[in-house]
């Protein structure tokens, strides 16, 4: 039998650079639906007035200097001691409102949950990006000989034991990779259709650049694990 985990075990994580206009409205919208009760963790290399208002709002912030996507979320998924830890981004673009699914299914006995945008369309997202998430997926599938279908969401929720248990090594890949390694480790992955909204502010990603460092790390990690 599996704990029953409430949201007093849950902590909110993400990495956060320059999203001044979106963070308040995703720390909000956490508070709401966890009814404060879940840690939020902000791992900041900001500019701007993000790492305030997250404080402001409650939000532990470990500043870093920037290096990228992959360290800060790093950071972020290993620092909470509470055993259910639940990976956002910063732009307001997922549903804080899966929130109490995404934990019933840990309860239930998944070590990860992870929110697949694209299975509701995921209309908000530029055309350039959902056509190389898709390309994304297909590639990680073959290479798993599993099907996946939204390998670099940035929400999905973990047994914090699985995060501790599995070396993490890839920047702008560590989406992928946090999917990509328990799924061939063995560890109990389900994909949840999620809604995905419009993003708040400027997108740090240049699609070309961080298209093809995706992509090697999906290649890099898969290789990796299948010689394990």
């Amino acid at each position: 039998m599996t704990d029953e985990f409430t949201f007093d075990d849950v902590a909110v994580v993400m990495g956060t650079y320059n999203e001044e206009q979106a963070i308040g409205a995703v720390l909000a919208d956490i508070d709401r639906v966890t009814d404060g009760r879940a840690e939020v963790v902000c791992v900041d290399g900001s500019d701007d007035r993000t790492p305030e208002i997250a404080r402001k709002m409650g939000a532990t912030v470990i500043e870093q200097e920037p290096q990228g996507y992959g360290v800060a979320v790093r950071e972020a998924v290993l620092t909470p001691d509470r055993p259910v830890v639940v990976t956002t981004d910063c732009d307001d673009t997922y549903p804080m409102e899966m929130l109490p699914e995404f934990l019933e299914r840990i309860n239930d006995g998944d070590d990860v949950v992870s929110g697949d945008r694209l299975a509701r369309g995921a209309d908000a997202m530029p055309t350039l990006n959902r056509y190389g998430n898709h390309a994304f997926a297909l590639l990680a599938s073959l290479l798993m000989g599993r099907r996946v279908h939204d390998t670099t969401t940035g929400m999905r929720a973990y047994r914090r034991e699985l995060l501790h248990d599995i070396t993490w090594t890839e920047n702008t890949g560590l989406s992928a990779e946090l999917l990509i390694r328990p799924l061939m480790r063995g560890y109990d992955v389900t994909e949840v259709g999620i809604p995905y909204r419009e993003r708040a502010g400027e997108t740090k990603l240049d699609p070309f650049h961080g298209g093809a460092a995706i992509a090697a790390s999906i290649v890099t990690v898969c290789l990796e694990e299948r010689l394990r």
